[in-house]
């Protein structure tokens, strides 16, 4: 005979089943320094001395936050293209972006001994019909493989122990990886990783004259290795390289992060200003999903 459920096991059964979105929205109600970032958009969010009172500034930044992770559109979030008028007013993206890395240094998150370097095309409309009839003109094309791609290009330098990303840079998708190389590196770095796109990135004059210490671990193409006789010396050269591209994997986690997780697969703004700032709060808001572990532990 079946034993009747208790008050207790049937209000159980009853509740519901935490949602994937719900506990994600959780963990970074938890992880996000709020007080931190509220401090830095303080001094310039209105007062409510005139017209209808603002918005709190947390709520705000939830709200903004909100449109990010799950790529809302403005005007799904009405309220939130001010605030973003706001932001890039003020350059408050690159402040928040900074906040976010200074928890993670304190937290000892962000080591400083070594640096990823990447980047990754986001994709802009190529067509011209629209008010202005014409493409966005600080965006341009490239090729790469055997297709063209027309946007913008996201280079990123990340820390090479946690793949957490310590400097954002917008250019047009033509600019070539290695001419980025220098303005991703904090400086104390003794080693940086990259793939084969960036190969004589130490020879460049802007890099040999100001980091002539560090140490370039470059990805040989493949062709080269391919080359190679069997033996030895081509079985050492494939495990080095083995090596050096699981360091540089880390580099891959942000671009998954913004791209297949937040859906921020084409540009949403004219021009390279507005997409950087952007890019910013995606990738401080990356940071923090990579290294939720760590600070939910702390």
């Amino acid at each position: 005979m079946l034993s009747q459920p208790s008050f207790a096991q049937a209000e159980f059964a009853a509740k519901k089943k935490i949602t994937r979105r719900e506990r994600f929205l959780g963990e970074m109600e938890r992880v996000v320094p709020w007080a931190r970032l509220v401090t830095l958009i303080e001094p310039h969010y209105p007062t409510g001395r005139r017209g209808r009172p603002p918005i709190g500034i947390e709520r705000m930044l939830r709200i903004y936050f909100l449109q990010q992770w799950y790529a809302l559109a403005d005007e799904a979030l009405e309220d939130a293209i001010k605030f973003r008028h706001l932001l890039e007013a003020h350059e408050l993206p690159k402040q928040i972006f900074a906040a976010v890395g200074a928890l993670l240094s304190e937290r000892q998150l962000l080591m400083k001994e070594g640096t990823l370097v990447d980047a990754t095309i986001i994709a802009a409309p190529p067509s011209t019909k629209n008010a202005r009839k014409e493409r966005d003109p600080e965006m341009h094309q490239t090729k790469k493989g055997q297709q063209w791609y027309f946007g913008l290009k996201a280079h990123i330098g990340a820390d090479a122990e946690s793949g957490l990303v310590h400097t954002v840079l917008a250019t047009a998708a033509n600019v070539a990886e290695v001419a980025e190389t220098h303005a991703l590196l904090h400086g104390a770095e003794r080693v940086v990783f990259a793939d084969a796109g960036y190969l004589g990135v130490e020879k460049r004059t802007e890099i040999a004259a100001v980091y002539p210490e560090v140490e370039f671990q470059i990805a040989v193409k493949r062709g080269k290795i391919k080359a190679l006789a069997e033996g030895a010396v081509k079985t050492l050269a494939l495990e080095i390289e083995k090596i050096k591209a699981q360091v540089r994997a880390r580099v891959e986690h942000p671009f998954h992060v913004i791209k297949n997780l937040f859906g921020h697969r084409k540009v949403r703004y004219r021009g390279l200003a507005k997409n950087l700032a952007q890019l910013q709060i995606l990738f401080a808001l990356a940071n923090l999903v990579l290294a939720k572990r760590a600070l939910l532990a702390a």
